[in-house]
Parts: C-alpha cells; structure tokens; sequence
C-alpha cells in the first residue's frame, strides 16, 4: 500500500522531487580535548617527579586565527561518523588509536566560525603520554602539548522565579615551554524544578582560536566530574603503576590534595595488585599495581 502525504506524493515521488540545496546546511567538525599527564623533572634523586595535566593544541598554518593556537579536529567526511572523524584526527595527531574517548557536547553557536555556519561535536579523549608521536596536520605549523590550569576565581547565585542562576568564573591556563594562553570562562547554570540546563560562556580570550576555550573548559568540568564516581583517571595511567602516583593524578585532575587513606579506600575496587615493584627510584621499593579488568561496579 503506498500511503500519501499531505500534497498527494508517495514516498518514490517526495524523494524524486526533493532537493537538499534548498535547506541551508552547516558545515561539521569534530573537535578533540586530548588530555595526558607527564612528569616533572624532580628536584632530587629521592623525590618522587610530580604530575601535570597536559592538553594537546596545534599552531594554526592558515585562516582564520593565523598563528593561533587550537585544538586538533578537522571536518566531519561525507562516509564518517562524527566519532570516526574523531578517530581519525586522534590518530592523525598523536599516532595512537584505541584509547579512551567520548563525546563531550555539540557546540552550534551562531558566529563561532568565521568562514560559515560551522558546528562542532566535540570529543574528549585521554592517552598515556608514553604512546605520542606529535605530528601536526595539514593545517597546522606546529603541536605542542600544554600544561593545563583551571581555577575558580569567583561565583555568584542569583534567585528567580521557582529557581535560581549560579554563575561561576574561571580562569584557564595553558602554558608551554614557550607561551602561556589565558581565557576567562564563565559556567552559568540555571535551575528550575522541572529543569537545569548549564551554558559555557567566553569573557575573555588571549591566544586560542574559535570558541576553543569554551569547549576546553566543558572538558575539564566532564573529567573532574567523572573522576569521582568511575575509573576514568586508569586511562591516563601506564599499564603499572604504584597507588602514590595514580593519587597525584587524582590531584592534578581534581586541583586539590586528597587524604592518602581516603583515596586509597575510594580505589581499592578499581585497581589490582601485582607482583612486581619499582626499580632503581632512589627510596624503598613500591608495590606496582595495574587496572582492575574486572567490571568496576
């Protein structure tokens, strides 16, 4: 049975007349946070090296935003998924494939690319800093990885009808061997009985192309978030590793010091000992451990 629509039309004769160039269409991005953590060089042979979290950017080679820096991501292929795009770009980028990655937001503002509309659907992703290649893309003059930094400086609540506005500023960091680039984020969520909805917003911006803060910014809330309540930090981590370096990685996510008890008790169902310890560290021998394979319930 051909059914018919409004105008008369069965399906065969709709698509026989359609054409998809009367709709405007956006152009499709994907966008990629890639987070790892590295160690500093320690000051003596006995202290053990801390951690910094590091977030990959490229040196834009053309226009728009000459000679800024952004973050890896091309445009979405006609025969891709945005998260086979994503894939892609990651293994373009770093040389590594396989790793932890998710979808953080799509990103539709009008205005945030100059050339046309443009939307982003962007992906969080995190590697271990043993398994990078940096090699910058076509479009780019350069890639550099970039300590990361992103503090509160100020909040304020604001009561409206059957709810409120809580705003609340941060300030982002990312400084390299080189350079240090600094933006103002504001997170804004509005909550109401039936609803909550959370905006990202720019106030100010030195050095990163687009709205590439914003999305930055969205990315470090998800990873702080998720830190608490899954075994998200295992995928930063080495196949081995001792329980006092996977707590500074929770510190370096988190940007606070946690009590070593505590955060032993909070993980001790997400990781697995073994036995092998460390070598030639210049203090006693630590038990290594390694990510429990077992479903984290």
């Amino acid at each position: 049975m051909n059914l018919l629509d409004r105008d008369g039309l069965t399906e065969r004769e709709f698509f026989e007349q359609y054409r998809a160039g009367d709709y405007e269409r956006p152009s499709v991005a994907a966008d990629m946070v890639i987070f790892t953590v590295t160690n500093t060089e320690a000051d003596s042979y006995r202290k053990l090296p801390e951690k910094e979290l590091r977030i990959l950017l490229i040196r834009r080679g053309g226009h728009p935003f000459l000679g800024n820096w952004a973050l890896p991501g091309g445009f979405v292929r006609p025969e891709e998924t945005t998260e086979q795009a994503a894939v892609r770009e990651l293994r373009e980028e770093t040389g590594v494939d396989g790793v932890y990655l998710e979808q953080l937001y799509t990103f539709s503002d009008v205005g945030r690319d100059p050339r046309t509309w443009v939307m982003s659907c962007s992906y969080m992703a995190l590697i271990n800093s043993d398994q990078v290649q940096l090699k910058a893309g076509d479009d780019a003059v350069g890639a550099a990885w970039f300590k990361v930094t992103y503090r509160l400086l100020r909040e304020r609540k604001e009561l409206i009808d059957d709810g409120y506005v809580k705003t609340m500023e941060y300030e982002l960091k990312l400084s390299s061997e080189e350079e240090e680039l600094t933006a103002v984020v504001d997170r804004t969520m509005t909550s109401k009985p039936a609803s909550t909805s959370t905006v990202y917003s720019i106030v100010s911006n030195d050095g990163l192309a687009f709205d590439h803060a914003k999305i930055i910014a969205c990315a470090i809330e998800r990873l702080r978030g998720k830190v608490n309540y899954t075994d998200i930090a295992l995928h930063l981590m080495p196949q081995l590793f001792t329980l006092t370096e996977l707590q500074q990685v929770y510190e370096v996510i988190l940007d606070k010091e946690l009590l070593k008890a505590a955060f032993r008790r909070k993980v001790a169902d997400l990781v697995a000992e073994t036995d092998h310890y460390t070598e030639n560290a210049g203090h006693r021998p630590s038990r290594l451990y390694r990510r429990n394979l077992e479903e984290y319930r």
